[in-house]
């Protein structure tokens, strides 16, 4: 239950402002939109549809799942796991301090800002319901809209190294996520690319 709806449309808003500074560019059905603001409409509609009774919290921490992140290139950091780690961990509180600075504008407490910032740094996953929620609805996003242009880009890969990663992904899902996953609208290269990476998970 929404406590106060227009405060949080207007929070909503004004994370797809910031959203659509983004000078990125992705094409979707002929009409290109700028990327992360893209990306979140597609979190809050699988959120929708996955869990629509969803809290006020995880929806906000929907929306602003990849809040400006265009803004710390994964290039800054080496191009290693331990950079990977590095560019992650600081996503992590850069989110959630640009998404606490807009919620806090609009009103709300230092506890729902808190809420929301540790849902957007995954802790507690598989034990906070709502962190286990928003991460299922970033896999199920991934997977539906993101998976063939990731199975691309790292195609060079060897193929155990790319299924190693689906394989991570599955893992750090609820039951009800890997049902809701199971049921995506695939093409036929991208099912059996999941199909295999669990038949040897």
């Amino acid at each position: 239950m929404i406590a106060d709806t227009a405060r949080f449309e207007t929070t909503m808003a004004k994370f797809d402002e910031a959203n659509a500074a983004d000078p990125n560019r992705e094409i979707f059905e002929g009409r290109a939109y700028p990327k992360e603001m893209l990306y979140a409409h597609r979190m809050s509609k699988m959120l929708e549809k996955f869990a629509p009774d969803a809290s006020e919290v995880v929806q906000l921490a929907a929306r602003s799942q990849h809040i400006c992140r265009w803004k710390i290139p994964r290039d800054n950091y080496p191009m290693d796991m331990n950079g990977y780690k590095r560019w992650r961990t600081t996503l992590y509180k850069f989110h959630g301090d640009i998404a606490g600075d807009i919620m806090r504008e609009q009103g709300y407490d230092d506890d729902m800002i808190i809420r929301l910032q540790a849902i957007l740094r995954k802790e507690k996953l598989k034990t906070n319901p709502e962190t286990q929620l928003l991460e299922d609805v970033v896999d199920l996003v991934f997977l539906q809209h993101y998976l063939d242009d990731f199975v691309g880009k790292f195609s060079h890969y060897k193929e155990e190294i790319l299924l190693g990663i689906l394989r991570k992904t599955w893992k750090k899902m609820s039951e009800k996520g890997h049902d809701a996953a199971l049921k995506l609208d695939y093409t036929p290269e991208m099912l059996a690319v999941v199909q295999k990476a669990l038949a040897g998970a």
